[in-house]
C-alpha cells in the first residue's frame, strides 16, 4: 500500500512539475517528440551540464553552456532569442532551471527534455562520447 500511495505521488508531482513548466512558456517533451523536434531547422540545442558531464557524453550538435556557471547569461546571449532553444541536463533539475532563466531573458520557444539524458540513454538513442 506505501508502495501505491508513493508511486502516486511521485506521478502526481512529475505531472504536476510538467504542467506548470507548459503553463509558463516551457514545453516539456518525452524523448521521442524532442527526437523528432531535435530535427527541425534552426533548433538550438543546449546541454546545461558541466563541462566534465558534457566530455562523459552528449546529444549530437549540442553546446554546452553550464546553468550553474557564472557566465550562463552572458553565453546564452549569443543565442537567437527567435529560434527555438532545446534544453537538456542529466536528469531534468537543472534544465528546468535554465528554462526558466531562458524565459526571463526573452526567449520565446524553449523545449525541455523530460528526464534529461539519463532517459534519453534508457531509450537506447545515440550520444557523442
Amino acid at each position: 500500500m506505501k508502495i501505491k500511495v508513493l508511486s502516486f505521488v511521485l506521478l502526481f508531482f512529475s505531472l504536476t512539475s510538467c504542467l506548470k513548466n507548459q503553463a509558463d512558456g516551457v514545453q516539456v517533451l518525452d524523448v521521442a517528440k524532442y527526437e523528432k523536434k531535435m530535427a527541425q531547422p534552426d533548433v538550438q540545442l543546449i546541454d546545461v551540464r558541466t563541462p566534465e558531464e558534457f566530455s562523459e557524453g552528449h546529444l549530437e550538435n549540442a553546446l554546452n553552456i553550464d546553468v550553474t556557471a557564472d557566465d550562463f547569461d552572458a553565453k546564452v546571449a549569443t543565442l537567437d532569442k527567435e529560434k527555438p532553444v532545446m534544453v537538456y541536463c542529466k536528469l531534468g533539475g537543472r534544465s528546468s532551471k535554465a528554462a526558466t532563466r531562458l524565459k526571463e531573458l526573452g526567449f520565446k520557444n524553449i523545449t525541455d527534455l523530460e528526464g534529461g539524458i539519463m532517459n534519453w540513454k534508457s531509450e537506447n538513442k545515440k550520444i557523442v562520447e
